[in-house]
């Protein structure tokens, strides 16, 4: 009697196993590459400067991005956990080489300010989302982004600023009648405001032929002269 082919009792279930080939996971993206999670990055902030982080769907970043939805999933989960990684991989790197800027003037007040004007300008140049971006996540009420602000970008940049402003004006190299909290406040809008209005007061003014150079040096000239360091 003829028997058929049985297979050797003595190789192990597991390794019979192991010899078949891998199946891919289910949904895994075809373009699964490196500079994949930085496009969407750069797509869900584009998305969040135009309308908001409230407004804007994964549909929409995807859409941006020209990705499916599947893929925003694959790579971040939620629309909760994309909102995070922007803040961990874009905003708080972006900030932090500003703020190592800002320490290397050491005790030098006119240094400091324009140190931080050129900052703010840099940043502008490099990621235009930043004004708008700051404008409705930031000042208007219910921003996302106003509780990064006060948790972890003011004590790395604001609070640090107020401490240097504090102990120049105590050995009286800056005027006396500023407060030094108010002065931080007073940067901040006399930097990102102008960028963030651009459109507007461009139109009003004519003002095409102010560039950011120009911008820059007005900027800087007003702060240093009213606060008594030029």
């Amino acid at each position: 009697m003829s028997m058929g082919r049985v297979k050797n009792p003595s190789t192990p279930i597991s390794v019979r196993r192991t010899r078949a080939q891998p199946k891919r996971a289910p949904g895994r993206p075809l373009a699964d590459s490196p500079d994949q999670r930085l496009r969407l990055l750069d797509a869900a902030l584009l998305c969040f400067a135009r309308v908001g982080m409230a407004a804007t769907s994964l549909r929409a970043i995807a859409a941006e991005a020209g990705v499916t939805p599947a893929m925003l999933h694959y790579y971040f989960g939620d629309k909760s956990q994309l909102q995070q990684a922007v803040i961990a991989e874009r905003l708080l790197p972006t900030f932090a080489r500003m703020r190592e800027t800002l320490i290397q003037t050491d005790g030098d007040v006119a240094a400091l300010i324009a140190a931080f004007v050129r900052g703010i300008e840099a940043l502008v140049t490099e990621h235009p989302w930043l004004p708008s971006l700051w404008v409705r996540e930031v000042l208007c009420e219910g921003g996302a982004l106003r509780e990064f602000l006060v948790n972890e970008l003011a004590p790395a940049i604001p609070l640090m600023l107020a401490q240097r402003f504090s102990v120049a004006q105590e050995q009286e190299r800056i005027n006396a009648d500023l407060d030094p909290r108010l002065l931080v406040v007073s940067l901040i809008g006399l930097t990102m405001f102008p960028a963030a209005g651009a459109p507007i007061w461009r139109r009003i003014f004519n003002a095409d032929d102010i560039d950011a150079a120009a911008l820059r040096r007005h900027t800087i000239a007003l702060l240093e002269r009213g606060i008594g360091v030029g």
